[in-house]
């Protein structure tokens, strides 16, 4: 096992949106910025933003990291840019301003029909509706999960009545 395994994962997320430089096995080297790290592999998932645009990822695998190295801080901007390389294109649509706008009216009116709601995630992005159902932006019926398929199906139809009477 190597030292980079060894790390808890409060080790790991201090890499997370910094850009490092990765030492691997058989003399490879990986540089990106850090999206994640796997707490089970001790995998290491990079960005590496190319022209229009566009974006690569890279996985270096947990066992075969020897060193990691932080070569930059991430500013604000590339913490947003990083947050929404996985997000859907429909979200990317919006600005962050008008994702807090709908996140706080859509909250405010689950709550107005006393429907326990509470923000979650490293930005407060998500909304969690009574500990078993999550929303993420846009905040559509599409971005819910549950594993309640009761619960997700009433909510969907009232977060779908809601958006009706907002257009």
């Amino acid at each position: 096992m190597t030292d980079w395994q060894r790390k808890s994962p409060v080790d790991w997320k201090a890499f997370v949106n910094k850009m490092v430089k990765v030492a691997a096995v058989e003399k490879h080297e990986y540089e990106g910025w850090v999206l994640t790290v796997d707490p089970v592999s001790a995998s290491i998932v990079l960005a590496t933003f190319l022209e229009n645009e566009k974006v690569s990822i890279s996985v270096v695998l947990g066992h075969a990291v020897q060193e990691v190295e932080i070569l930059r801080e991430g500013d604000d901007e590339m913490k947003q840019r990083l947050s929404c390389i996985f997000a859907p294109e429909e979200s990317k649509a919006y600005n962050p301003e008008e994702h807090e706008k709908k996140k706080n009216d859509l909250k405010a009116w689950l709550e107005s029909n006393h429907i326990p709601v509470t923000e979650q995630g490293e930005l407060g992005r998500t909304l969690c509706v009574a500990g078993v159902l999550t929303i993420d932006p846009p905040y559509s019926p599409k971005e819910c999960s549950s594993s309640n398929e009761i619960i997700l199906s009433r909510v969907q139809g009232l977060i779908q009545s809601y958006i009706e009477k907002q257009q």
